[in-house]
């Protein structure tokens, strides 16, 4: 859903980071917003209530290269990680051209990554997506911490579509950019098959 301007020749694509709560989405977005360069980079936008938060903020890669003269321009966002802020959730997954999930790697919140998960291809389904067909990659955030479940034992639970999956340490950005790349990656490809 990818939405054209032309008058900036820029193709606009929404990346949306989904999880559960505390997951490291929010520290994802940090962490790529301030390695990015200034010039490449718009504002990042907090839309916050009294009780939830959502991120925001787009940037320009230059090394990506361009699609039949456009230039391909990233829009990230966070959801809201608490099951009951789904109405959010849904709204943000509205037009959007790739998702990264965020899991976070410790043994004991490997339900909650997998209810994400089935929350997530719910909300997919009733906006008329199909989650195996969405450019989507899996991001085992916490790696570092002394509980982190073996990857092996991640992949078999969650990863049942065999989506790229990378391991990361958010805070310390590990793994980041590599996810970041991955995902712009598989949307431009689906771009690109769109453009034919």
């Amino acid at each position: 859903m990818s939405f054209i301007n032309y008058s900036s020749r820029e193709i606009n694509c929404k990346i949306v980071y989904y999880g559960p709560g505390l997951c490291g989405k929010t520290t994802n977005l940090h962490y790529i917003y301030n390695k990015t360069s200034p010039q490449a980079k718009g504002k990042m936008i907090s839309l916050a209530t009294e009780t939830e938060r959502t991120l925001f903020f787009d940037f320009l890669p230059l090394q990506l290269g361009e699609i039949r003269g456009f230039k391909t321009r990233f829009h990230l966002y966070t959801v809201p990680g608490q099951v009951f802020y789904d109405a959010s959730r849904k709204l943000i997954l509205k037009g959007v051209d790739g998702i990264v999930f965020v899991a976070d790697s410790q043994r004991a919140r490997m339900e909650a990554n997998e209810e994400s998960i089935f929350n997530l291809a719910d909300n997919l389904k009733e906006q008329c997506y199909d989650i195996a067909k969405i450019p989507m990659v899996l991001q085992y955030n916490k790696r570092d911490l002394p509980m982190a479940a073996p990857a092996e034992e991640l992949t078999r639970r969650l990863n049942t579509r065999q989506w790229p999956e990378f391991m990361a340490t958010a805070t310390n950005g590990f793994g980041v950019f590599d996810t970041l790349k991955e995902i712009a990656k598989l949307v431009l490809q689906e771009l690109k098959k769109g453009t034919r």
